[in-house]
């Protein structure tokens, strides 16, 4: 094998996938894993995480499942602490786990803003804090990989709570970036157009979805597989000089605005 294609191997190394119940993050996990690493899989359901243990290990990969409420402080640190114990230091986290409440402006309450805002961003930075933490006591670096949207780059009408905390996010990221650098903490963030899974597959489907199909270049929706490269990459060495950095995966969406 090549240098440049070792630098992407995860062999070895520990990572931590939240919401990965379902969906990307679900997706996220197994990527990891078949590329050598450790994955805690975590999330506020149990029970799905423990059918991705087995479909993980039945790959001949290291998978263990964890509750997680990213919302609470306590619980986050709990997850940092059973993920190191468990499987030792960890490299990678990937902030995946978030929620959108579809809504008009005028409709969306305040509790309906902060059950989005608390778990997109409050969230995503409670992982990120408590793994720093765990990567600055250790001494080892590693990358914090958040997964954030073309709606916090651009917006859109109806999610007007989820494209201010993916817009938060995105400029947490450079945040982040720039202050944990000289801990050897990468901070970087993939921004996803429109990604087919079993929670949108319906919708994307329908008439609606499918005008907005032709508004996307290359005519089509992304999968879950859309993301691998990008993903390997900032997980991986591969990315070494690669920080504060949000990568668009979009099939040319947001370059069409």
């Amino acid at each position: 094998m090549s240098e440049a294609l070792q630098s992407f191997d995860l062999t070895g190394k520990a990572a931590i996938v939240t919401g990965a119940s379902s969906g990307l993050g679900h997706h996220a996990a197994r990527t990891l894993a078949a590329a050598g690493a450790k994955v805690a899989i975590a999330a506020r359901r149990l029970e799905p995480l423990v059918e991705l243990e087995k479909q993980i290990e039945a790959l001949d990969g290291r998978a263990i499942p964890l509750r997680l409420d990213v919302t609470d402080p306590a619980s986050a640190a709990d997850c940092v602490k059973a993920a190191e114990t468990e499987l030792g230091p960890i490299s990678i986290l990937v902030n995946n786990a978030g929620i959108a409440d579809g809504k008009a402006a005028l409709e969306v309450s305040e509790a309906d803003w902060d059950r989005v805002v608390d778990t997109n961003l409050k969230g995503a930075w409670l992982m990120a804090q408590a793994v720093a933490e765990h990567m600055t006591r250790l001494g080892h670096g590693g990358s914090i990989i958040n997964t954030a949207s073309v709606l916090g780059l651009t917006g859109t009408g109806q999610v007007p709570a989820y494209c201010a905390s993916k817009g938060g996010l995105v400029n947490l990221t450079r945040a982040l970036a720039v202050e944990w650098a000289r801990h050897g903490i990468r901070v970087n963030a993939l921004a996803p157009g429109y990604i087919e899974t079993d929670i949108n597959r319906g919708f994307l489907n329908s008439a609606a979805g499918q005008a907005m199909r032709k508004r996307v270049p290359l005519q089509r929706f992304g999968t879950p597989e859309a993301l691998d490269g990008a993903l390997l990459l900032l997980a991986s060495e591969a990315s070494r000089y690669i920080t504060g950095s949000v990568i668009v995966i979009d099939g040319g969406q947001s370059a069409a605005l």
